[in-house]
């Protein structure tokens, strides 16, 4: 007689699981003092197409103290998630990590190289400046508890002016013998001499203005690592992915191989000219990210290359949609848009002669007047700038896409 057990639940770090159970498995670490929470602003954009694992170090957050003891190691904490990967049934994920967390993340990838797909390490370093004052720390913190620290923890992890109420809650709430664990952690790591043999694609993440892990320790990171990418986020302290998600998500995507936010930045290039793209992208700032995002993943990324429809045929919609609405500036762009897509001058003339019938002569002839600007226009456009696809300095940007610039 055949007898099956099963296995016992699992017991370890707490957890939070978003996406699609099918999408490639994203594990977010922590930084210390922090819990899931870190992640807020960024994990749940993530989940569209990674399966999302945050998870809280032991004494923080939901994790039970007990998972560690005096005297841990940044490699006991590695095991920690590895047995949470396991538990999950992730043999191999892409990782990211915040201080503390992305020290994990370092240890896992030069330590455990096939399990470990993408690395992102942000804020973070090889070390954390030698041990005495992580042994101190751990020792105030054992005698003292953590208010006193919390106290002051706005003033280490943000910028002045900024914080985030609900991560200051977090720390003020962590264990203290846990916590001061986790100073022991970072008190004995120094992996300067094994991560040259990382192999996993890394994108290292600094803060230009965190005082804990400034962007020479990245920089550091970035030197060691074969092929590393280095990312300075400016207006961000230590806790980057709370204090400027944005640029963090961007940032995280484009590492992480998001297909629709590269096919579409591709496409858009394809369609509009370098150029015009580039100047996009020079003028982004932190208030025009998401929406450049949105731009390149979605109506790029994902419209304009269904294949249902022909870029010619995505042209000819898109000409007349803008002369429906008005949008003079915009149709000077997809008329040269429509040029490159293959449309002769004659079509594209077909095409909004066709919007006199349906959208109304005047409409029609203000298009005729666009059109026949940038058609005499030669030769046909090209990557070059163009003066007339200029925005004005003392109007709104000229069309839908130059919103970011």
């Amino acid at each position: 007689m055949t007898t099956t057990t099963t296995p016992p639940p699992y017991a370890g770090l707490h957890h939070r699981v978003e996406g699609p159970a099918t999408a490639p498995v994203l594990v977010l670490g922590p930084s210390l003092g922090t819990s899931t929470a870190l992640w807020d602003a960024v994990a749940p954009e993530l989940s569209a197409t990674h399966r999302v694992v945050r998870w809280d170090l032991p004494g923080h957050g939901g994790s039970p103290a007990s998972l560690i003891g005096p005297g841990a190691t940044v490699a006991d904490l590695a095991r920690l998630v590895l047995d949470l990967a396991d538990a999950l049934g992730a043999h191999r994920f892409s990782y990211a990590g915040v201080s503390l967390g992305g020290a994990v993340g370092l240890h896992l990838a030069a330590h455990h190289p096939e399990r470990v797909e993408r690395l992102a390490v942000v804020c973070s370093s090889a070390h954390f400046g030698g041990s005495a004052s992580w042994e101190e720390r751990a020792a105030t913190v054992r005698l003292d508890g953590l208010a006193a620290l919390a106290a002051s923890a706005h003033t280490r992890w943000f910028t002045p002016g900024f914080t985030v109420p609900a991560l200051v809650a977090d720390h003020r709430g962590a264990d203290p013998d846990a916590y001061a664990a986790c100073c022991d952690a970072l008190a004995a790591f120094d992996l300067r001499d094994r991560i040259a043999a990382i192999t996993a694609p890394t994108l290292v993440l600094a803060g230009r203005e965190d005082p804990a892990t400034p962007p020479a320790h990245a920089r550091e990171i970035a030197d060691a690592i074969p092929g590393a990418a280095l990312t300075e986020i400016p207006g961000a302290s230590h806790l980057a992915p709370a204090e400027r998600p944005e640029a963090v998500l961007a940032a995280l995507r484009d590492h992480l191989g998001d297909g629709a936010g590269k096919r579409g930045m591709e496409v858009r290039r394809q369609v509009l000219g370098d150029a015009h793209v580039d100047r996009a992208q020079a003028r982004q700032t932190a208030f025009t990210a998401p929406f450049q995002d949105f731009i390149s993943r979605y109506a790029w990324g994902e419209i304009w290359t269904d294949p249902t429809l022909s870029r010619r045929e995505r042209s000819m919609v898109t000409l007349t949609a803008l002369v429906a609405h008005g949008h003079l500036d915009e149709l000077a762009l997809h008329v040269r848009a429509a040029r490159r897509n293959g449309l002769t001058p004659e079509e594209i003339g077909a095409v909004l002669l066709q919007t006199a019938v349906y959208c109304g002569v005047p409409a029609a002839n203000a298009a005729f007047a666009v059109a026949q600007r940038v058609l005499a226009e030669e030769p046909p456009p090209t990557d070059e700038p163009q003066a007339t696809d200029e925005p004005r300095s003392t109007e709104e940007p000229r069309s839908v896409d130059e919103a970011g610039e």
